[in-house]
């Protein structure tokens, strides 16, 4: 599959455009299948995927550990076409979905380590803060991200759903290669602040949950999730808000049709069309769905296509918050 690449950083390879989000693999959309998972990995390096994403929460270290068993098994050649992105900074116990933040340069030191040995490799690629506890100055926190840098520990840093006040202070100690923040149809509140700053400053834009949870897909039955998928909880999935979202989702599928596109490729199309130094890690087990989703790296949309999708997803026509209250700990962005 051919597709421009596009760039994270001046010390980082070149990406394909479309990156693969793994932490559904491990955690919080129902029951995962390994084996599974290992294949759609080895399909997404078949079909061109360079940067794959995980945590160091998901699964509370298995999704890091499934990946590097990934890692191991296709040994060098397989880890140099990949560009490996991880993170730290909550904290949660096992069985709960409630968390603390944790950004102590200790913290960030000794977790580091730990990713670094759960995913089998000498150097993470791109390391981000994931949640800010505001508490620590993003001085100190960047700081101890400078020196896994300088230590050869870490190729570059990120952060993940923080304000452009934030990003600004944070650059100014140390280049900053990848902001992470939910951008999609049904999330546009970064065209706001940080998808400009990040164009300024020359900061990647790394789009998750891109297809709304799989909510902009228009096939997820709300009525057979699994009791630990945590979108179950999610107030825009639920009451009112979700079948307010149901019928703009259903206005996206008569476009998706009428373009002989699926609602994931015209979601993701869309994205990729709107910002050019965007990034989107949609996430996905299976590889028929992997295989669907990177396709829209080909969709070329025009000025009246565009125009007609984001009538329907104008600002302020998704209903219901991002999260709920236990999720929003540690965002500096809206919820």
């Amino acid at each position: 599959m051919t597709a421009s690449l596009r760039s994270l950083s001046a010390v980082l390879p070149p990406v394909f455009p479309i990156g693969l989000g793994c932490m559904g693999m491990s955690e919080f959309y129902g029951t995962s299948d390994d084996d599974q998972s290992l294949t759609t990995l080895t399909r997404a390096l078949e079909l061109g995927v360079t940067l794959f994403d995980t945590a160091d929460t998901y699964g509370l270290g298995a999704n890091e550990e499934l990946l590097g068993r990934f890692i191991a098994a296709g040994g060098s050649e397989r880890r140099a076409r990949m560009v490996l992105a991880t993170k730290f900074g909550i904290v949660r116990a096992p069985g709960a979905y409630e968390r603390r933040i944790d950004n102590s340069p200790a913290y960030i030191r000794s977790a580091c380590e730990a990713s670094l040995k759960r995913l089998s490799v000498e150097q993470i690629d791109l390391y981000y803060c994931h949640r800010r506890d505001p508490a620590v100055p993003i001085e100190d926190v960047v700081g101890a991200m400078a020196d896994l840098v300088r230590t050869g520990k870490v190729r570059a840093i990120g952060l993940s759903e923080v304000s452009a006040q934030t990003l600004r202070r944070a650059h100014a100690v140390h280049p900053v290669a990848a902001l992470q923040s939910e951008y999609s149809l049904w999330t546009r509140d970064p065209e706001q602040e940080l998808l400009p700053l990040c164009s300024e400053l020359g900061v990647a834009f790394v789009a998750y949950s891109p297809l709304g949870r799989a909510f902009l897909t228009g096939a997820l039955n709300m009525a057979h999730l699994e009791a630990q998928d945590f979108r179950a909880h999610n107030p825009r999935f639920q009451g009112d808000a979700g079948a307010a979202n149901a019928r703009l989702v259903a206005q996206l599928s008569t476009l998706a049709k009428k373009w002989n596109l699926t609602n994931a490729q015209l979601a993701l199309a869309w994205l990729l069309n709107r910002q050019s130094h965007a990034i989107p890690i949609p996430g996905t087990r299976r590889p028929e769905r992997l295989q669907e989703n990177l396709t829209a790296a080909t969709v070329r949309l025009d000025a009246e296509q565009m125009a007609q999708i984001e009538a329907v997803f104008a600002l302020g026509a998704v209903q219901g918050a991002r999260y709920p209250d236990a999720g929003r700990v540690g965002m500096e962005t809206s919820v």
